[in-house]
């Protein structure tokens, strides 16, 4: 089934008004969901809306109520909503413009595709893309969608635009409250440099598809093994990872190293960084100095969000 448009409306730029539509670009079919189901029957549990006092109650007879205290509501219906007068629910405006890589990653919450209406409006559609692509900038607007005003930056993907809603301000909470509890004070230079070997050795282009969900899949196959097409009971397989963990403490840079030694026979990365490092033995990893793996890291980075 063709996907539907979450929303329509106008993109502006100034003067310059586009018709667009929004599409989520995330797929959420693909996971596994569960109902809930009276084992003794094996029948759906099914939830009724329930009135203390009075029992299950008809739909219709429900409508939206804001506490403003103990037991007392402010209701308020579809059309009182609808009353709600917001140009974000049809025009989406770019008010402001920042660099590409200025917003923290944290802000960013779900993704969707915008594509033109029509032909028509494909042209100034390109304007817009390209203008951002040359000045390597996100727009920022905001729109109302679904119930709710969203803070939102629209950048360039590919050949079009996407747009991802943002958190707002008072959404995120302060990292110092959390992160204050993380000691300042700096690692040991010589575990720090193994530990930079090894990213650099590992690192390469970053590959969607190199990675799938496990769970999802071991929860398939526990599905398709109880409905019989496999027969049998569900074994969880020893995937020799050595049994288990030792209760003495584990020496730090000892597990580096082997960790080190273990990356050097596998695959490596197609980085400079990787290249430079692979070139290393693994005797002189402990006291080779990692300025220039991070260096490496840090400019591949920096492009990676660039590009982004």
């Amino acid at each position: 089934m063709a996907p539907r448009s979450v929303w329509k409306g106008q993109l502006r730029l100034s003067l310059v008004s586009i018709p667009v539509e929004l599409y989520s670009a995330v797929d959420r079919g693909s996971a596994v969901s569960f109902r809930q189901i009276h084992a003794p029957s094996g029948k759906p549990v099914r939830h009724e809306k329930v009135v203390p006092g009075i029992g299950p109650v008809d739909a219709d007879d429900i409508r939206k109520g804001y506490e403003v205290g103990e037991d007392d509501y402010v209701l308020l219906t579809d059309d009182d909503l609808a009353e709600v007068k917001l140009e974000s629910r049809k025009t989406l405006e770019l008010m402001q413009f920042v660099g590409a890589c200025e917003i923290p990653p944290i802000y960013f919450d779900r993704p969707y595709y915008i594509l033109p209406q029509d032909d028509l409006a494909e042209d100034a559609y390109r304007v817009v893309r390209d203008a951002l692509q040359r000045t390597e900038t996100v727009g920022l607007g905001q729109l109302a969608m679904r119930g709710k005003e969203h803070l939102v930056a629209v950048r360039p993907c590919d050949n079009a635009l996407m747009l991802e809603t943002l958190r707002y301000e008072s959404e995120v909470r302060d990292a110092h409250d959390f992160f204050a509890k993380v000691s300042q004070k700096a690692a040991d230079e010589e575990m720090v440099d193994v530990a930079a070997e090894i990213i650099g050795r590992k690192r390469k282009p970053f590959e969607a598809d190199a990675f799938h969900d496990s769970y999802a899949e071991a929860l398939r196959d526990l599905i398709d093994r109880r409905k019989g097409k496999r027969g049998g009971r569900v074994k969880v397989e020893d995937e020799g990872r050595g049994g288990s963990r030792p209760d003495n403490v584990v020496d730090l840079m000892s597990t580096l190293k082997q960790s080190l030694e273990k990356t050097g026979k596998g695959a490596r990365g197609k980085a400079s960084a990787s290249k430079s490092s692979a070139s290393k033995s693994t005797s002189k990893a402990s006291t080779s100095k990692g300025s220039g793996s991070s260096g490496g890291s840090k400019g591949g980075a920096s492009k990676a969000r660039k590009s982004a």
